[in-house]
């Protein structure tokens, strides 16, 4: 048995129904755990379960955004690209591309310059 059970953990991920409606949703943009809920038919608890393991294995990026109340929320965005396996010498080899996300200076600037905006 391989040693590693992160290639086996990450094809059973990406193999769950749930998860691939929940990243295709979050692909399209960023999304809410509700907006998750509403626009894949799934239960709200689902929906956090797979979002919990999808950001564990960095298939999913969170983001901490704030309402016009002032009130905080997470979005979260695929960050999936590309997920490829192979089996090199007996074991599975799971080789995942993710997309070029902004770092957080690059919110914090788009933050601000939106903030700047709504003063206007």
């Amino acid at each position: 048995m391989c040693e590693d059970s992160r290639p086996l953990e990450l094809l059973a991920l990406l193999g769950d129904e749930h998860v691939q409606i929940v990243l295709s949703a979050a692909s399209e943009r960023p999304r809410s755990a509700d907006e998750l809920s509403d626009a894949c038919g799934v239960s709200l608890p689902t929906v956090y379960r797979r979002i919990e393991a999808m950001v564990t294995h960095d298939l999913l990026t969170e983001r901490n955004e704030i309402d016009s109340d002032g009130n905080h929320y997470k979005t979260y965005e695929a960050a999936l690209e590309r997920a490829t396996v192979r089996l090199d010498d007996g074991e599975f080899v799971v080789d995942v591309d993710t997309v070029e996300q902004d770092d957080a200076p690059d919110r914090f600037m788009q933050m601000w310059s939106d903030i700047r905006e709504d003063d206007s």
